[in-house]
Protein backbone atom coordinates (compact mmCIF):
# COMPACT_ATOMS: atom_id res chain seq x y z
CA UNK A 1 0.00 0.00 0.00
CA UNK A 2 1.35 3.42 -0.90
CA UNK A 3 2.14 5.94 1.82
CA UNK A 4 0.12 9.12 1.21
CA UNK A 5 1.72 12.55 1.36
CA UNK A 6 -0.76 15.28 2.12
CA UNK A 7 1.62 18.22 1.60
CA UNK A 8 4.11 18.42 -1.24
CA UNK A 9 7.79 18.50 -0.30
CA UNK A 10 8.92 22.15 -0.32
CA UNK A 11 11.50 23.71 -2.57
CA UNK A 12 14.85 24.10 -0.79
CA UNK A 13 15.51 27.41 0.97
CA UNK A 14 18.60 28.86 2.60
CA UNK A 15 19.18 30.30 6.05
CA UNK A 16 19.47 33.65 4.26
CA UNK A 17 15.91 33.15 2.95
CA UNK A 18 14.70 32.45 6.49
CA UNK A 19 16.36 35.65 7.72
CA UNK A 20 14.77 37.61 4.87
CA UNK A 21 11.30 36.26 5.62
CA UNK A 22 11.44 36.75 9.39
CA UNK A 23 13.94 39.52 10.11
CA UNK A 24 16.10 37.06 12.06
CA UNK A 25 19.90 37.20 12.07
CA UNK A 26 22.92 34.90 12.14
CA UNK A 27 26.32 35.69 13.58
CA UNK A 28 28.29 33.84 10.88
CA UNK A 29 27.75 35.07 7.32
CA UNK A 30 28.81 31.67 5.97
CA UNK A 31 25.82 30.11 7.72
CA UNK A 32 23.51 32.08 5.45
CA UNK A 33 24.23 29.63 2.63
CA UNK A 34 23.16 26.51 4.55
CA UNK A 35 20.34 24.83 2.61
CA UNK A 36 17.12 23.79 4.34
CA UNK A 37 14.76 21.24 2.83
CA UNK A 38 12.14 20.83 5.53
CA UNK A 39 11.10 21.51 9.12
CA UNK A 40 10.66 19.44 12.25
CA UNK A 41 10.55 19.46 16.05
CA UNK A 42 13.76 19.51 18.05
CA UNK A 43 13.78 15.81 18.84
CA UNK A 44 13.04 14.44 15.36
CA UNK A 45 14.49 17.05 12.99
CA UNK A 46 17.47 15.84 10.98
CA UNK A 47 20.06 17.21 8.59
CA UNK A 48 18.48 19.67 6.18
CA UNK A 49 15.66 20.55 8.61
CA UNK A 50 14.83 23.80 10.38
CA UNK A 51 13.61 23.61 13.97
CA UNK A 52 12.89 26.13 16.75
CA UNK A 53 13.10 26.61 20.51
CA UNK A 54 10.45 28.76 22.18
CA UNK A 55 10.31 27.26 25.68
CA UNK A 56 13.23 26.71 28.02
CA UNK A 57 11.75 23.40 29.22
CA UNK A 58 12.97 21.88 25.93
CA UNK A 59 16.61 22.92 26.31
CA UNK A 60 17.58 19.28 26.78
CA UNK A 61 16.15 18.51 23.35
CA UNK A 62 17.98 21.47 21.86
CA UNK A 63 21.25 20.02 23.14
CA UNK A 64 20.74 16.82 21.15
CA UNK A 65 18.95 18.09 18.03
CA UNK A 66 20.29 16.97 14.67
CA UNK A 67 18.65 19.82 12.72
CA UNK A 68 20.72 21.98 10.40
CA UNK A 69 19.37 25.24 11.84
CA UNK A 70 17.33 26.42 14.81
CA UNK A 71 15.28 29.56 15.32
CA UNK A 72 16.07 30.67 18.86
CA UNK A 73 15.87 33.71 21.13
CA UNK A 74 19.18 35.47 21.71
CA UNK A 75 19.31 34.42 25.36
CA UNK A 76 19.52 30.77 24.30
CA UNK A 77 21.75 31.19 21.26
CA UNK A 78 24.80 29.89 23.14
CA UNK A 79 22.90 26.68 23.92
CA UNK A 80 22.62 25.72 20.26
CA UNK A 81 24.98 22.77 19.69
CA UNK A 82 27.95 22.85 17.34
CA UNK A 83 27.00 22.13 13.75
CA UNK A 84 23.55 23.70 14.10
CA UNK A 85 23.07 27.24 12.79
CA UNK A 86 21.56 29.54 15.44
CA UNK A 87 19.06 31.87 13.75
CA UNK A 88 18.34 34.56 16.31
CA UNK A 89 14.92 36.18 16.62
CA UNK A 90 12.84 37.74 19.39
CA UNK A 91 9.88 35.47 18.59
CA UNK A 92 11.02 32.02 17.44
CA UNK A 93 7.55 30.47 17.30
CA UNK A 94 6.11 33.24 15.13
CA UNK A 95 9.19 33.14 12.92
CA UNK A 96 8.84 29.37 12.56
CA UNK A 97 5.18 29.76 11.60
CA UNK A 98 6.19 32.31 8.94
CA UNK A 99 8.78 29.95 7.47
CA UNK A 100 6.42 26.95 7.44
CA UNK A 101 3.84 29.10 5.66
CA UNK A 102 6.44 29.95 3.01
CA UNK A 103 7.57 26.36 2.56
CA UNK A 104 4.12 24.76 2.74
CA UNK A 105 1.65 27.39 1.46
CA UNK A 106 -1.05 24.77 0.89
CA UNK A 107 -1.18 24.17 4.66
CA UNK A 108 -2.54 27.69 5.13
CA UNK A 109 -5.60 26.80 3.09
CA UNK A 110 -8.41 24.62 4.35
CA UNK A 111 -8.55 22.29 1.37
CA UNK A 112 -11.77 20.62 0.38
CA UNK A 113 -12.32 16.90 0.62
CA UNK A 114 -11.55 16.63 -3.09
CA UNK A 115 -8.30 18.60 -3.01
CA UNK A 116 -8.54 20.72 -6.12
CA UNK A 117 -11.29 23.21 -6.86
CA UNK A 118 -14.03 21.64 -8.96
CA UNK A 119 -16.49 24.47 -9.54
CA UNK A 120 -20.00 23.29 -8.81
CA UNK A 121 -19.69 19.54 -8.46
CA UNK A 122 -22.15 16.97 -9.59
CA UNK A 123 -24.26 16.10 -6.60
CA UNK A 124 -24.27 19.64 -5.19
CA UNK A 125 -27.61 21.43 -5.05
CA UNK A 126 -27.55 25.16 -5.74
CA UNK A 127 -30.91 26.93 -5.70
CA UNK A 128 -31.60 28.80 -8.94
CA UNK A 129 -32.05 32.04 -6.98
CA UNK A 130 -28.62 31.78 -5.29
CA UNK A 131 -25.86 34.08 -6.55
CA UNK A 132 -22.34 32.72 -6.82
CA UNK A 133 -19.48 34.79 -8.16
CA UNK A 134 -17.06 33.14 -10.63
CA UNK A 135 -14.43 30.99 -8.93
CA UNK A 136 -16.63 29.53 -6.19
CA UNK A 137 -16.19 25.81 -5.44
CA UNK A 138 -19.17 23.78 -4.25
CA UNK A 139 -18.37 20.16 -3.40
CA UNK A 140 -20.68 17.14 -3.72
CA UNK A 141 -23.60 17.00 -1.34
CA UNK A 142 -23.50 20.69 -0.44
CA UNK A 143 -26.78 22.59 -0.45
CA UNK A 144 -27.00 26.31 -1.26
CA UNK A 145 -30.34 27.92 -0.42
CA UNK A 146 -32.41 30.54 -2.18
CA UNK A 147 -30.90 34.03 -2.51
CA UNK A 148 -27.68 32.99 -0.78
CA UNK A 149 -24.67 34.93 -2.05
CA UNK A 150 -21.09 33.60 -2.14
CA UNK A 151 -17.97 35.54 -3.18
CA UNK A 152 -15.23 34.46 -5.54
CA UNK A 153 -12.53 32.12 -4.25
CA UNK A 154 -14.76 30.63 -1.56
CA UNK A 155 -15.10 26.88 -1.05
CA UNK A 156 -18.22 25.15 0.25
CA UNK A 157 -17.31 21.69 1.51
CA UNK A 158 -19.02 18.38 0.96
CA UNK A 159 -22.33 18.09 2.76
CA UNK A 160 -22.37 21.70 3.98
CA UNK A 161 -25.71 23.50 4.16
CA UNK A 162 -25.90 27.21 3.36
CA UNK A 163 -29.33 28.55 4.25
CA UNK A 164 -31.47 30.97 2.34
CA UNK A 165 -30.26 34.59 2.22
CA UNK A 166 -26.91 33.79 3.86
CA UNK A 167 -24.02 35.98 2.68
CA UNK A 168 -20.48 34.60 2.39
CA UNK A 169 -17.62 36.88 1.37
CA UNK A 170 -14.61 36.17 -0.80
CA UNK A 171 -11.88 33.58 -0.20
CA UNK A 172 -13.78 31.90 2.60
CA UNK A 173 -13.72 28.20 3.35
CA UNK A 174 -16.75 26.44 4.79
CA UNK A 175 -15.65 22.87 5.52
CA UNK A 176 -17.59 19.63 5.24
CA UNK A 177 -20.88 19.26 7.13
CA UNK A 178 -21.04 22.87 8.33
CA UNK A 179 -24.48 24.45 8.69
CA UNK A 180 -24.89 28.19 8.16
CA UNK A 181 -28.27 29.87 8.55
CA UNK A 182 -29.27 33.45 9.38
CA UNK A 183 -25.68 34.66 9.15
CA UNK A 184 -23.35 37.00 7.27
CA UNK A 185 -19.66 36.19 6.74
CA UNK A 186 -16.94 38.64 5.77
CA UNK A 187 -13.88 37.81 3.69
CA UNK A 188 -11.27 35.11 4.39
CA UNK A 189 -13.38 33.40 7.03
CA UNK A 190 -12.52 29.75 7.79
CA UNK A 191 -15.08 27.45 9.40
CA UNK A 192 -14.01 23.90 10.21
CA UNK A 193 -16.08 20.74 9.88
CA UNK A 194 -19.25 20.18 11.83
CA UNK A 195 -19.77 23.71 13.11
CA UNK A 196 -23.32 25.09 13.34
CA UNK A 197 -23.96 28.81 13.07
CA UNK A 198 -27.17 30.80 13.18
CA UNK A 199 -29.53 28.37 14.91
CA UNK A 200 -31.99 29.50 17.59
CA UNK A 201 -30.58 30.94 20.76
CA UNK A 202 -31.77 29.35 24.00
CA UNK A 203 -34.58 31.76 24.79
CA UNK A 204 -37.69 30.97 26.83
CA UNK A 205 -40.08 33.02 28.94
CA UNK A 206 -40.18 30.79 32.01
CA UNK A 207 -43.39 30.42 34.02
CA UNK A 208 -45.56 28.08 36.07
CA UNK A 209 -47.73 27.35 33.01
CA UNK A 210 -44.74 26.23 31.01
CA UNK A 211 -41.84 27.81 29.17
CA UNK A 212 -42.85 29.98 26.22
CA UNK A 213 -40.38 30.00 23.35
CA UNK A 214 -39.06 33.48 22.54
CA UNK A 215 -38.64 33.96 18.77
CA UNK A 216 -35.01 34.56 17.86
CA UNK A 217 -35.10 37.15 15.07
CA UNK A 218 -31.48 38.36 15.02
CA UNK A 219 -28.50 37.21 12.94
CA UNK A 220 -24.90 36.13 13.34
CA UNK A 221 -22.36 38.54 11.86
CA UNK A 222 -18.84 37.17 11.40
CA UNK A 223 -16.27 39.75 10.34
CA UNK A 224 -13.14 39.37 8.17
CA UNK A 225 -10.32 36.90 8.95
CA UNK A 226 -12.17 34.95 11.63
CA UNK A 227 -11.35 31.26 12.03
CA UNK A 228 -13.77 28.94 13.82
CA UNK A 229 -12.82 25.39 14.81
CA UNK A 230 -14.69 22.12 14.41
CA UNK A 231 -18.01 21.37 16.11
CA UNK A 232 -18.62 24.86 17.48
CA UNK A 233 -22.08 26.37 17.93
CA UNK A 234 -22.87 30.06 17.57
CA UNK A 235 -26.49 31.07 18.14
CA UNK A 236 -28.19 33.88 16.30
CA UNK A 237 -29.36 36.90 18.23
CA UNK A 238 -32.77 37.12 19.84
CA UNK A 239 -33.54 40.73 18.96
CA UNK A 240 -30.12 41.95 17.77
CA UNK A 241 -27.07 40.37 16.19
CA UNK A 242 -24.55 37.96 17.62
CA UNK A 243 -21.19 39.37 16.44
CA UNK A 244 -17.75 37.78 16.07
CA UNK A 245 -15.14 40.50 15.56
CA UNK A 246 -12.43 40.75 12.95
CA UNK A 247 -9.46 38.42 13.30
CA UNK A 248 -10.88 36.41 16.20
CA UNK A 249 -9.77 32.77 16.47
CA UNK A 250 -12.09 30.18 18.01
CA UNK A 251 -10.96 26.66 18.91
CA UNK A 252 -13.01 23.46 18.56
CA UNK A 253 -16.08 22.75 20.72
CA UNK A 254 -16.92 26.30 21.76
CA UNK A 255 -20.47 27.52 22.50
CA UNK A 256 -21.39 31.18 21.94
CA UNK A 257 -24.95 32.12 22.88
CA UNK A 258 -27.39 34.62 21.45
CA UNK A 259 -26.65 38.36 21.45
CA UNK A 260 -23.00 37.81 22.41
CA UNK A 261 -20.56 40.36 20.99
CA UNK A 262 -16.95 39.20 20.64
CA UNK A 263 -14.42 41.92 19.89
CA UNK A 264 -11.54 41.93 17.43
CA UNK A 265 -8.62 39.49 17.61
CA UNK A 266 -9.94 37.54 20.57
CA UNK A 267 -8.81 33.98 21.27
CA UNK A 268 -11.38 31.50 22.60
CA UNK A 269 -10.02 28.07 23.46
CA UNK A 270 -11.73 24.67 23.35
CA UNK A 271 -14.73 23.92 25.59
CA UNK A 272 -15.23 27.57 26.53
CA UNK A 273 -18.80 28.81 26.79
CA UNK A 274 -20.18 32.35 26.66
CA UNK A 275 -23.73 32.96 27.86
CA UNK A 276 -26.21 35.28 26.24
CA UNK A 277 -25.74 39.04 25.84
CA UNK A 278 -22.18 39.06 27.20
CA UNK A 279 -19.71 41.39 25.48
CA UNK A 280 -15.99 40.80 25.03
CA UNK A 281 -13.66 43.66 24.18
CA UNK A 282 -10.75 43.37 21.76
CA UNK A 283 -7.86 40.91 22.32
CA UNK A 284 -9.64 39.02 25.09
CA UNK A 285 -8.40 35.47 25.81
CA UNK A 286 -10.67 32.74 27.16
CA UNK A 287 -8.66 29.64 28.04
CA UNK A 288 -9.95 26.08 27.85
CA UNK A 289 -13.22 25.26 29.65
CA UNK A 290 -13.71 28.83 30.81
CA UNK A 291 -17.34 29.73 31.37
CA UNK A 292 -18.85 33.22 31.29
CA UNK A 293 -22.36 33.93 32.58
CA UNK A 294 -24.75 36.19 30.73
CA UNK A 295 -25.02 39.98 30.47
CA UNK A 296 -21.40 40.66 31.48
CA UNK A 297 -18.73 42.91 30.03
CA UNK A 298 -15.18 41.55 29.65
CA UNK A 299 -12.78 44.44 29.07
CA UNK A 300 -10.26 44.59 26.22
CA UNK A 301 -7.08 42.62 26.79
CA UNK A 302 -8.50 40.61 29.69
CA UNK A 303 -7.23 37.04 30.12
CA UNK A 304 -9.54 34.42 31.57
CA UNK A 305 -7.74 31.30 32.83
CA UNK A 306 -8.60 27.67 32.16
CA UNK A 307 -11.78 26.42 33.88
CA UNK A 308 -12.49 29.89 35.26
CA UNK A 309 -16.10 30.62 36.13
CA UNK A 310 -16.78 34.30 35.41
CA UNK A 311 -19.80 35.68 37.23
CA UNK A 312 -19.19 39.43 37.18
CA UNK A 313 -17.74 42.08 34.88
CA UNK A 314 -13.99 41.91 34.23
CA UNK A 315 -12.01 45.15 33.79
CA UNK A 316 -9.75 45.71 30.80
CA UNK A 317 -6.36 44.02 31.07
CA UNK A 318 -7.28 41.90 34.08
CA UNK A 319 -5.99 38.34 34.52
CA UNK A 320 -8.41 36.12 36.39
CA UNK A 321 -8.60 32.43 37.28
CA UNK A 322 -10.62 30.06 39.44
CA UNK A 323 -14.29 29.44 40.05
CA UNK A 324 -15.68 31.80 41.02
CA UNK A 325 -13.09 33.70 39.01
CA UNK A 326 -10.85 36.22 40.75
CA UNK A 327 -7.59 38.06 40.04
CA UNK A 328 -4.56 35.80 39.66
CA UNK A 329 -2.69 37.23 42.69
CA UNK A 330 -5.72 36.89 44.95
CA UNK A 331 -6.24 33.31 43.79
CA UNK A 332 -2.56 32.49 44.36
CA UNK A 333 -2.67 33.93 47.90
CA UNK A 334 -5.71 31.83 48.73
CA UNK A 335 -4.07 28.65 47.44
CA UNK A 336 -0.91 29.42 49.39
CA UNK A 337 -2.95 29.96 52.56
CA UNK A 338 -4.78 26.67 52.08
CA UNK A 339 -1.46 24.88 51.67
CA UNK A 340 -0.17 26.38 54.91
CA UNK A 341 -3.33 25.32 56.74
CA UNK A 342 -3.05 21.82 55.32
CA UNK A 343 0.57 21.49 56.46
CA UNK A 344 -0.25 22.84 59.91
CA UNK A 345 -3.08 20.36 60.38
CA UNK A 346 -1.39 17.52 58.56
CA UNK A 347 -0.31 15.70 61.71
CA UNK A 348 -3.74 15.62 63.38
CA UNK A 349 -6.38 12.94 62.98
CA UNK A 350 -10.11 13.25 63.50
CA UNK A 351 -12.78 10.65 63.94
CA UNK A 352 -15.97 11.85 62.31
CA UNK A 353 -18.08 9.04 63.75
Amino acid sequence: MSDPTFFSHPKPATVADVCSWTGATVTDDRAAYVVLQGVGPLDTAGPGDLTFLDNRKYLDRLATTRASACLVHGRFADKVPDGVVAIVTNDPYRAFATVVGRLYPAALKLEGAYGEGVGIAAGAHVHPAAKLEPGVTVEPGAVIGARAEIGTGSVIGAGAVIGHDVRIGRNCHVAASVTLIHCLLGNRVIIHSGTRIGQDGFGFAMGPKGHLKVPQIGRVVIQDDVEIGANCTIDRGANRDTVIGEGTKIDNLVQIAHNVVVGRHCVIVSHAGISGSTELGDFVVLAGQAGVTGHLKIGSGAQIGAQAGVMEDVPAGARIVGSPAKPVREFAREIATLKKLARRDGGSTHDDD
